[in-house]
Protein backbone atom coordinates (compact mmCIF):
# COMPACT_ATOMS: atom_id res chain seq x y z
CA UNK A 1 0.00 0.00 0.00
CA UNK A 2 3.27 2.34 1.13
CA UNK A 3 4.50 1.75 -2.57
CA UNK A 4 1.31 1.70 -4.37
CA UNK A 5 0.45 5.14 -2.69
CA UNK A 6 3.86 6.68 -3.38
CA UNK A 7 3.48 5.96 -7.25
CA UNK A 8 0.00 7.53 -7.56
CA UNK A 9 0.83 10.24 -5.28
CA UNK A 10 3.80 11.39 -7.94
CA UNK A 11 2.10 10.71 -11.03
CA UNK A 12 -1.29 12.27 -10.19
CA UNK A 13 0.42 15.57 -8.61
CA UNK A 14 2.76 15.72 -12.05
CA UNK A 15 -0.64 14.88 -14.34
CA UNK A 16 -2.87 17.35 -12.74
CA UNK A 17 -0.58 19.91 -12.67
CA UNK A 18 0.18 19.24 -16.47
CA UNK A 19 -3.96 18.82 -17.00
CA UNK A 20 -4.61 22.03 -15.62
CA UNK A 21 -2.15 23.68 -17.83
CA UNK A 22 -3.05 21.64 -20.76
CA UNK A 23 -6.90 22.95 -20.32
CA UNK A 24 -5.05 26.51 -20.38
CA UNK A 25 -2.92 26.33 -23.29
CA UNK A 26 -6.66 25.04 -25.23
CA UNK A 27 -8.36 27.85 -24.35
CA UNK A 28 -5.48 29.76 -25.80
CA UNK A 29 -5.55 27.53 -29.44
CA UNK A 30 -9.50 28.54 -29.61
CA UNK A 31 -8.99 32.13 -28.71
CA UNK A 32 -6.10 32.69 -31.63
CA UNK A 33 -8.23 30.86 -34.51
CA UNK A 34 -11.35 32.73 -32.98
CA UNK A 35 -9.27 35.75 -33.55
CA UNK A 36 -8.32 34.91 -37.30
CA UNK A 37 -11.66 34.06 -37.85
CA UNK A 38 -12.81 37.35 -37.05
CA UNK A 39 -10.53 39.09 -38.60
CA UNK A 40 -11.03 36.86 -42.08
CA UNK A 41 -14.95 37.73 -41.63
CA UNK A 42 -14.70 41.59 -40.63
CA UNK A 43 -11.14 42.79 -42.07
CA UNK A 44 -12.89 44.52 -45.21
CA UNK A 45 -9.73 46.80 -45.65
CA UNK A 46 -7.54 43.42 -47.16
CA UNK A 47 -9.69 43.70 -49.99
CA UNK A 48 -10.95 40.52 -52.20
CA UNK A 49 -7.88 38.04 -53.04
CA UNK A 50 -8.86 35.07 -53.81
CA UNK A 51 -5.00 33.69 -53.35
CA UNK A 52 -4.96 35.23 -49.74
CA UNK A 53 -8.36 33.80 -48.41
CA UNK A 54 -7.27 30.66 -50.02
CA UNK A 55 -3.97 30.26 -47.90
CA UNK A 56 -5.58 32.13 -44.77
CA UNK A 57 -8.34 29.28 -44.68
CA UNK A 58 -5.51 25.88 -45.75
CA UNK A 59 -3.88 27.75 -42.74
CA UNK A 60 -7.07 27.85 -40.70
CA UNK A 61 -7.52 23.87 -41.66
CA UNK A 62 -4.63 22.86 -40.43
CA UNK A 63 -3.92 24.52 -37.39
CA UNK A 64 -7.45 23.27 -36.52
CA UNK A 65 -6.24 19.67 -37.33
CA UNK A 66 -3.13 20.39 -35.44
CA UNK A 67 -5.57 21.57 -32.27
CA UNK A 68 -7.86 18.65 -32.72
CA UNK A 69 -5.22 15.94 -32.77
CA UNK A 70 -3.04 17.24 -30.17
CA UNK A 71 -5.90 17.72 -27.56
CA UNK A 72 -8.99 15.36 -28.85
CA UNK A 73 -7.92 12.94 -31.13
CA UNK A 74 -6.18 10.69 -28.00
CA UNK A 75 -2.80 10.34 -29.75
CA UNK A 76 -1.25 11.50 -26.65
CA UNK A 77 -2.44 9.64 -23.19
CA UNK A 78 0.02 11.54 -20.78
CA UNK A 79 0.42 15.21 -20.96
CA UNK A 80 4.12 16.19 -21.43
CA UNK A 81 5.70 19.45 -21.20
CA UNK A 82 7.41 18.68 -24.67
CA UNK A 83 3.71 18.41 -26.11
CA UNK A 84 3.09 21.77 -25.01
CA UNK A 85 6.47 22.94 -26.60
CA UNK A 86 5.48 21.67 -29.51
CA UNK A 87 2.22 23.19 -29.36
CA UNK A 88 3.62 27.05 -29.02
CA UNK A 89 5.87 26.50 -32.18
CA UNK A 90 2.86 25.60 -33.84
CA UNK A 91 1.18 28.84 -32.34
CA UNK A 92 3.98 30.48 -34.11
CA UNK A 93 4.26 28.84 -36.97
CA UNK A 94 0.53 29.78 -37.71
CA UNK A 95 0.82 33.02 -36.56
CA UNK A 96 3.58 34.15 -39.00
CA UNK A 97 1.99 32.38 -41.43
CA UNK A 98 -1.58 34.77 -41.13
CA UNK A 99 0.74 37.99 -40.82
CA UNK A 100 2.36 36.86 -44.46
CA UNK A 101 -0.85 37.13 -45.90
CA UNK A 102 -2.15 39.98 -43.82
CA UNK A 103 0.23 43.09 -44.11
CA UNK A 104 3.22 41.11 -42.48
CA UNK A 105 4.17 43.74 -39.57
CA UNK A 106 1.41 46.44 -40.65
CA UNK A 107 -1.19 43.93 -39.86
CA UNK A 108 -3.86 44.15 -36.60
CA UNK A 109 -2.97 40.62 -35.84
CA UNK A 110 0.51 41.43 -35.43
CA UNK A 111 0.00 41.18 -31.47
CA UNK A 112 -1.22 37.43 -31.28
CA UNK A 113 2.23 36.90 -31.27
CA UNK A 114 1.90 37.21 -27.40
CA UNK A 115 -0.56 34.17 -27.15
CA UNK A 116 2.39 31.82 -27.93
CA UNK A 117 4.63 33.75 -25.36
CA UNK A 118 2.12 33.62 -22.67
CA UNK A 119 1.48 29.81 -23.12
CA UNK A 120 5.05 29.42 -23.39
CA UNK A 121 5.60 31.64 -19.90
CA UNK A 122 3.04 29.96 -18.26
CA UNK A 123 4.30 26.03 -18.91
CA UNK A 124 7.94 26.42 -19.98
CA UNK A 125 9.84 28.55 -17.80
CA UNK A 126 12.37 30.87 -19.04
CA UNK A 127 14.80 29.26 -21.21
CA UNK A 128 12.17 28.11 -23.57
CA UNK A 129 10.37 31.48 -23.67
CA UNK A 130 13.56 33.51 -24.13
CA UNK A 131 14.20 30.95 -27.03
CA UNK A 132 10.62 31.45 -28.44
CA UNK A 133 10.97 35.37 -28.10
CA UNK A 134 13.73 34.97 -29.85
CA UNK A 135 12.31 33.09 -32.77
CA UNK A 136 9.44 35.23 -32.78
CA UNK A 137 12.19 38.32 -33.50
CA UNK A 138 13.26 36.45 -36.29
CA UNK A 139 10.29 35.90 -37.71
CA UNK A 140 9.54 39.98 -37.74
CA UNK A 141 12.61 40.37 -39.21
CA UNK A 142 11.34 37.92 -42.11
CA UNK A 143 7.99 39.33 -42.01
CA UNK A 144 9.64 43.09 -42.33
CA UNK A 145 11.32 41.51 -45.93
CA UNK A 146 14.46 43.55 -44.32
CA UNK A 147 17.53 43.61 -46.47
CA UNK A 148 21.33 42.69 -45.00
CA UNK A 149 21.90 46.77 -45.41
CA UNK A 150 18.94 47.69 -43.22
CA UNK A 151 19.47 44.62 -40.60
CA UNK A 152 22.03 46.66 -38.92
CA UNK A 153 21.32 50.30 -39.36
CA UNK A 154 20.56 52.17 -36.24
CA UNK A 155 16.63 53.23 -37.89
CA UNK A 156 16.10 49.78 -37.91
CA UNK A 157 17.23 48.37 -34.67
CA UNK A 158 15.40 51.65 -33.11
CA UNK A 159 11.52 50.58 -34.75
CA UNK A 160 12.63 46.73 -34.25
CA UNK A 161 13.32 47.31 -30.42
CA UNK A 162 9.75 49.16 -29.94
CA UNK A 163 7.94 46.66 -31.86
CA UNK A 164 9.80 43.05 -29.99
CA UNK A 165 9.18 45.77 -26.44
CA UNK A 166 5.80 44.48 -25.83
CA UNK A 167 6.95 40.88 -26.86
CA UNK A 168 9.49 40.56 -24.10
CA UNK A 169 7.38 42.47 -21.00
CA UNK A 170 4.52 40.28 -21.44
CA UNK A 171 7.12 37.51 -21.66
CA UNK A 172 8.66 38.94 -18.54
CA UNK A 173 6.03 40.05 -16.33
CA UNK A 174 3.89 36.53 -17.22
CA UNK A 175 7.25 34.01 -16.39
CA UNK A 176 7.54 35.84 -13.00
CA UNK A 177 3.82 35.42 -12.44
CA UNK A 178 4.04 31.66 -13.18
CA UNK A 179 7.36 31.18 -11.10
CA UNK A 180 5.52 32.77 -8.19
CA UNK A 181 2.15 30.46 -9.09
CA UNK A 182 4.75 27.29 -9.14
CA UNK A 183 6.42 28.42 -5.89
CA UNK A 184 3.03 28.93 -4.01
CA UNK A 185 2.00 25.29 -5.04
CA UNK A 186 5.50 23.93 -4.04
CA UNK A 187 4.17 25.56 -0.71
CA UNK A 188 1.42 24.14 -0.77
CA UNK A 189 2.11 20.40 -1.62
CA UNK A 190 4.45 20.83 0.96
CA UNK A 191 2.26 21.33 3.19
CA UNK A 192 -0.01 18.37 2.24
CA UNK A 193 3.38 15.77 2.76
CA UNK A 194 4.12 16.99 6.60
CA UNK A 195 3.07 16.40 9.73
CA UNK A 196 2.05 19.40 11.30
CA UNK A 197 2.75 18.25 15.24
CA UNK A 198 6.56 16.84 14.25
CA UNK A 199 7.83 18.65 10.95
CA UNK A 200 8.27 15.05 9.43
CA UNK A 201 6.86 13.43 6.58
CA UNK A 202 3.18 12.29 6.93
CA UNK A 203 2.16 8.90 5.31
CA UNK A 204 1.49 10.44 1.71
CA UNK A 205 5.28 12.33 2.00
CA UNK A 206 6.78 9.07 2.74
CA UNK A 207 5.29 6.91 0.02
CA UNK A 208 6.48 9.31 -2.28
CA UNK A 209 9.91 10.00 -1.04
CA UNK A 210 10.62 6.29 0.24
CA UNK A 211 9.25 4.98 -3.01
CA UNK A 212 11.68 6.38 -4.93
CA UNK A 213 14.87 5.51 -3.07
CA UNK A 214 13.06 2.08 -2.27
CA UNK A 215 13.24 2.01 -6.56
CA UNK A 216 17.02 2.33 -6.45
CA UNK A 217 17.69 -0.48 -4.19
CA UNK A 218 14.96 -2.91 -6.28
CA UNK A 219 17.36 -1.42 -9.52
CA UNK A 220 20.47 -2.19 -7.84
CA UNK A 221 20.13 -5.05 -5.30
CA UNK A 222 21.50 -2.63 -2.99
CA UNK A 223 19.86 -3.36 0.78
CA UNK A 224 17.62 -1.68 2.54
CA UNK A 225 15.72 -1.57 6.27
CA UNK A 226 12.44 -0.49 7.84
CA UNK A 227 11.45 0.86 11.05
CA UNK A 228 8.25 0.59 12.70
CA UNK A 229 8.48 3.00 16.19
CA UNK A 230 6.05 3.06 18.51
CA UNK A 231 6.01 5.01 21.82
CA UNK A 232 5.13 3.20 25.11
CA UNK A 233 3.64 5.11 27.68
CA UNK A 234 2.12 7.92 25.22
CA UNK A 235 -1.79 6.71 26.85
CA UNK A 236 -0.30 7.04 30.23
CA UNK A 237 0.89 10.50 29.72
CA UNK A 238 -2.26 11.87 27.73
CA UNK A 239 -4.56 10.21 30.91
CA UNK A 240 -2.18 11.35 33.25
CA UNK A 241 -0.74 14.83 31.77
CA UNK A 242 -3.27 15.93 28.80
CA UNK A 243 -3.24 15.86 25.55
CA UNK A 244 -0.35 18.95 25.26
CA UNK A 245 2.10 16.77 27.52
CA UNK A 246 1.22 13.57 25.18
CA UNK A 247 2.21 16.16 21.76
CA UNK A 248 5.51 17.09 23.51
CA UNK A 249 6.22 13.32 24.04
CA UNK A 250 5.04 12.80 20.36
CA UNK A 251 7.73 15.31 18.99
CA UNK A 252 10.15 14.42 21.32
CA UNK A 253 10.33 10.97 19.84
CA UNK A 254 10.24 12.57 16.40
CA UNK A 255 13.51 14.96 17.17
CA UNK A 256 15.33 11.58 19.25
CA UNK A 257 14.99 9.40 15.90
CA UNK A 258 15.99 12.47 13.25
CA UNK A 259 18.96 13.03 15.18
CA UNK A 260 20.31 9.57 15.03
CA UNK A 261 19.52 9.59 11.29
CA UNK A 262 21.47 10.30 8.13
CA UNK A 263 20.48 13.01 5.49
CA UNK A 264 19.34 9.90 3.01
CA UNK A 265 16.89 8.02 5.21
CA UNK A 266 13.46 8.89 5.32
CA UNK A 267 11.40 9.82 8.44
CA UNK A 268 7.38 9.66 8.73
CA UNK A 269 5.13 9.63 11.55
CA UNK A 270 2.91 7.17 10.15
CA UNK A 271 -0.22 8.06 12.87
CA UNK A 272 -0.77 8.73 16.25
CA UNK A 273 2.36 7.56 18.25
CA UNK A 274 3.94 5.03 15.75
CA UNK A 275 6.69 5.91 13.42
CA UNK A 276 8.19 4.49 10.08
CA UNK A 277 11.65 4.87 9.10
CA UNK A 278 13.38 3.88 5.49
CA UNK A 279 17.07 3.42 5.84
CA UNK A 280 18.37 3.10 1.73
CA UNK A 281 21.59 1.51 1.49
CA UNK A 282 21.34 -0.37 5.19
CA UNK A 283 21.77 -4.59 6.06
CA UNK A 284 20.35 -6.31 8.68
CA UNK A 285 23.24 -5.06 10.95
CA UNK A 286 23.03 -2.17 10.44
CA UNK A 287 18.98 -1.67 10.64
CA UNK A 288 19.35 -2.97 13.83
CA UNK A 289 22.39 -0.94 14.99
CA UNK A 290 20.26 2.39 14.02
CA UNK A 291 17.17 0.74 16.08
CA UNK A 292 19.01 0.32 19.09
CA UNK A 293 20.82 3.98 18.82
CA UNK A 294 17.31 5.47 18.78
CA UNK A 295 15.74 3.50 21.68
CA UNK A 296 18.90 4.33 23.51
CA UNK A 297 18.38 7.86 22.96
CA UNK A 298 14.85 7.82 23.66
CA UNK A 299 15.25 5.96 26.94
CA UNK A 300 18.04 8.44 28.01
CA UNK A 301 16.02 11.45 28.06
CA UNK A 302 12.72 11.49 29.84
CA UNK A 303 9.50 13.83 29.04
CA UNK A 304 9.86 16.50 31.74
CA UNK A 305 6.23 17.87 33.35
CA UNK A 306 5.90 19.79 35.70
CA UNK A 307 9.30 19.38 37.46
CA UNK A 308 8.67 15.18 37.33
CA UNK A 309 10.67 13.55 34.89
CA UNK A 310 8.35 10.95 33.02
CA UNK A 311 9.86 7.57 31.65
CA UNK A 312 9.82 7.63 27.91
CA UNK A 313 10.81 4.50 25.98
CA UNK A 314 9.54 3.26 22.36
CA UNK A 315 9.51 -0.48 20.75
CA UNK A 316 10.90 -0.83 17.31
CA UNK A 317 10.65 -3.39 14.35
CA UNK A 318 13.03 -4.19 12.16
CA UNK A 319 12.69 -5.54 8.81
CA UNK A 320 15.00 -5.48 5.98
CA UNK A 321 15.47 -6.10 1.86
CA UNK A 322 15.91 -8.19 0.22
CA UNK A 323 15.43 -11.19 3.02
CA UNK A 324 12.34 -10.07 4.50
CA UNK A 325 10.15 -8.79 1.56
CA UNK A 326 10.86 -7.21 -2.03
CA UNK A 327 8.05 -4.51 -1.77
CA UNK A 328 8.07 -1.32 0.39
CA UNK A 329 4.34 -2.88 1.74
CA UNK A 330 5.87 -6.22 2.18
CA UNK A 331 8.49 -4.72 4.51
CA UNK A 332 6.01 -2.23 6.31
CA UNK A 333 4.09 -4.83 7.61
CA UNK A 334 6.63 -7.12 8.64
CA UNK A 335 8.23 -4.39 10.76
CA UNK A 336 5.11 -3.95 12.15
CA UNK A 337 4.66 -7.91 12.90
CA UNK A 338 8.10 -7.26 14.88
CA UNK A 339 7.03 -3.92 16.45
CA UNK A 340 4.37 -5.89 17.83
CA UNK A 341 6.61 -8.78 19.49
CA UNK A 342 8.68 -5.98 21.16
CA UNK A 343 5.02 -4.54 22.76
CA UNK A 344 4.51 -8.48 23.84
CA UNK A 345 7.87 -9.05 25.08
CA UNK A 346 7.79 -6.19 27.57
CA UNK A 347 8.41 -2.88 25.25
CA UNK A 348 11.88 -0.70 25.25
CA UNK A 349 12.82 -3.57 22.68
CA UNK A 350 14.12 -3.85 19.37
CA UNK A 351 12.96 -6.76 17.39
CA UNK A 352 14.37 -7.69 13.71
CA UNK A 353 11.34 -9.53 11.71
CA UNK A 354 11.76 -13.57 11.83
CA UNK A 355 9.79 -16.03 10.81
CA UNK A 356 10.36 -18.45 13.60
Amino acid sequence: MVQEQGKRGTISIEQEELRGISRTVAEIHWLLLILVLLYIVFGGDRGSDPETDAALASGLFFYAALVMSFRYANFYKRETRWKIALETLGMIAFVTWVLWYTNGLASPLLNAYLLPVITSALTLGKLTTLANVGLIAACYILLGSVSLEELFSLRFLAGFAAQLAPVLLVAYITTMFSADIRYGLQHAKLLAETDDLTGLFNTRGFAIAANRLFGQALRYGRPASVLMIDCDHLKMVNDTHGHEAGNRLIRQVANAVQAELRATDVPARFGGDEFIVLLPETPPKGGVDVAERIRNAISARPLAINAENVPCTVSIGVACYPEDGRSLDALAARADRALYQAKQEGRNKVVRYSTH
